[in-house]
């Protein structure tokens, strides 16, 4: 018998996690051992371990602008992809997972998490990130620009590093991305994004302040004419759903 195929996956322990954490129709932030819990697990994801050979290193079908580039073993070959690749693992009301792969070079524009707690995990490569709390929490989505205090300015992470957690009001709820290297981001939103539940994701630009540093105006903007995201298969261990 092989007793390693029996072992829970470790994107099943994060699954499980997030289905006792973020239970329906709970109201307010997780306790902070909870949020060290998920952070913990994500720590311990490798790229393997959400279907992505994140070597750089293997050959095998390079793809193209319509197909998702894999190895000869199945996996998507993260260095190969030719521009953002967003690999959906699951959704329901109460969270999502699910994995950015980028080229090197590729932007995700400013954007914002609204109500939501997000945490993230660095698989591989290295990103330049940006990201800002408001001020004060605009109470209507409109054109005007809204202050907003920066949070990190322009940090470089490189793999391996630690998980990082927004909140609602903290911890650069708006944030960019901007791929020093491929590189590829799991993230776990709860609850996910949902325009009927005004939870839309909403893109931003930035109005610099020249005395008043640290600092920023944001304004809301539409969809970026640039901004292409693809769709690959989740095509990691199975996960047992409880329905």
């Amino acid at each position: 018998m092989d007793f390693h195929s029996m072992e829970t996956s470790r994107i099943q322990r994060l699954y499980d996690a997030c289905e006792s954490i973020f239970l329906p129709g709970k109201e307010g932030l997780p306790a902070v051992k909870q949020i060290r819990w998920l952070q913990d697990l994500l720590d311990d994801m490798e790229p393997e371990d959400v279907g992505i050979d994140g070597s750089g290193t293997r050959e095998g079908s390079p793809g193209d602008d319509a197909s998702t580039p894999k190895d000869q073993d199945g996996l998507i070959l993260g260095h190969a992809v030719k521009q953002i690749t967003y690999i959906h693992i699951h959704e329901c009301d109460d969270f999502s997972i699910g994995v950015f792969c980028f080229p090197a070079g590729a932007k995700l524009p400013l954007h914002d998490h609204p109500h939501m707690v997000v945490l993230s995990k660095l698989l591989y490569g290295s990103v330049k990130v940006k990201s800002y709390d408001w001020v004060t929490a605009p109470k209507s989505r409109t054109k005007k620009s809204e202050l907003a205090k920066v949070v990190m300015d322009n940090r470089v992470l490189q793999a391996p590093c630690k998980a990082s957690v927004l909140f609602p009001a903290t911890g650069g709820n708006i944030h960019s991305f901007t791929a020093l290297t491929p590189c590829a981001i799991l993230d776990v939103l709860a609850p996910p994004y949902s325009e009927e539940l005004e939870r839309p994701s909403t893109y931003f630009s930035e109005i610099t302040i020249p005395n008043l540093p640290g600092f920023a105006l944001l304004e809301e903007r539409g969809l970026p004419d640039d901004l292409r995201v693809a769709c690959a298969p989740y095509l990691g261990p199975e996960l047992s759903l409880d329905t």
